[in-house]
């Protein structure tokens, strides 16, 4: 038996033509991905424009094109009026931390929820920090307590704790985690420094006492750390989270929605 043939009418199909790529839009590609690839590293200066514009056959335009696109990729950068040429840039967490960010806000995303999400992802920050965790990861560490330490005494608690938080999640080694993680701490940093900023105008003894508790437990996920005890590492940080959400949820509307704007 033979199996029926159908066949769409073409008047059936989409009335849009399919674009050629522009020159430019090709260029961009090229260098993207060498920049992604490493070919192309952090720091280093694209040759001159004559230069680019011999390499690879294009003309000034699509080569100033290409270069406004990964500029405002972050990818690199470019100061007018500078006789070298654009800076190659690999930027962090923070690139896509803005926009999905406002993302969340746009979808209604409440304050509630980031808090929520954060206790899936920062106690395994923590538990892979113990586990893969680099000396140089966990000097950082001590370098972001001690900060907290020296705020504390002198009353002015600020980013310090929120940084702390950050170095975690980096320590794991985790990339997807940072990435993810660099979101929500473009949110909750917001948060935080509105609430601490509050509390201290009001002068409440209450949050000098919690960044003292903080402290200690910094110090406890450190000795977890140091002794490569994921499992108490993830147990406390998880602790540590939930406590912070209850005081950072206090005297708050948990539905309010999140707001990164400015």
């Amino acid at each position: 038996m033979t199996a029926e043939v159908f066949s769409v009418p073409a008047s059936r199909l989409p009335g849009d033509s399919v674009r050629s790529p522009k020159t430019a839009e090709l260029l961009t590609r090229r260098l993207r991905r060498m920049i992604v690839s490493g070919e192309l590293r952090a720091g280093d200066f694209l040759p001159r424009e004559a230069e680019l514009m011999t390499h690879f056959g294009v003309s000034r335009p699509t080569l100033r094109e290409a270069v406004r696109v990964l500029e405002a990729e972050s990818l690199v950068e470019v100061r007018r009026g500078s006789r070298t040429g654009a800076r190659i840039r690999v930027p962090g967490p923070e690139m896509v931390a803005r926009p999905a960010g406002l993302l969340l806000q746009l979808a209604g995303a409440t304050i509630a929820e980031v808090l929520t999400a954060r206790l899936g992802v920062e106690p395994l920050g923590a538990a892979l920090f113990a586990a893969h965790g680099t000396p140089e990861a966990i000097a950082a560490l001590v370098a972001d307590i001690e900060v907290c330490e020296d705020e504390v005494r002198r009353e002015r608690p600020g980013g310090a704790f929120s940084q702390v938080h950050r170095t975690v999640v980096e320590g794991s080694g985790n990339r997807a985690l940072v990435v993810t993680a660099g979101m929500m701490h473009e949110i909750i940093g917001r948060h935080v420094a509105a609430k601490t900023r509050a509390a201290l105008a009001q002068d409440d003894p209450g949050t000098l006492a919690a960044c003292r508790q903080a402290v200690d437990t910094y110090r406890l996920l450190l000795d977890h750390i140091r002794a490569g005890a994921a499992d108490e590492a993830q147990a406390l940080w998880r602790f540590h989270l939930e406590r912070t959400n209850a005081l950072l949820l206090r005297d708050v509307d948990p539905n309010t929605v999140v707001d990164i704007l400015d």
